[in-house]
């Protein structure tokens, strides 16, 4: 079973990484290629434009972005073919830019690939 992690693509890589996956649509302002060290970009997992548009990172808009997220997810089979994809990694890291790691769509991601495993 694959273990999946969570981490800000400004902060370092590092080996107990596994295998980097960004997982935002847009990539990360003032970031090159070589310094985000990641090793695949899923734009696939990651909500849509419009949702992100509304959504805008407003913690007040969180519980309703979150319910949103997770029906987009449920709505098509990319979440069940990234795990088929991936199931011989030992442990996969999402990474994504979003300053608030609180109310950061990577969370509800890992959450609802945690529930597919």
């Amino acid at each position: 079973m694959v273990e999946i992690a969570l981490k800000r693509v400004y902060e370092e890589a590092s080996p107990e990484d596994g295998y980097r996956i960004l997982v935002d649509r847009l990539w990360p302002r003032g970031l090159s290629k070589e310094k985000a060290e990641i090793d695949e970009w899923n734009q696939d997992l990651a909500p849509s434009t419009e949702l992100r548009h509304w959504f805008h990172h407003d913690p007040e808009l969180w519980k309703e972005f979150s319910e949103k997220y997770l029906q987009e997810l449920q709505s098509n089979d990319e979440s069940e073919k990234f795990l088929q994809q991936h199931k011989n990694q030992e442990k996969i890291t999402l990474v994504y830019a979003a300053k608030d790691e609180e109310h950061c769509h990577p969370i509800i991601l890992k959450r609802y690939l945690e529930s597919l495993k």
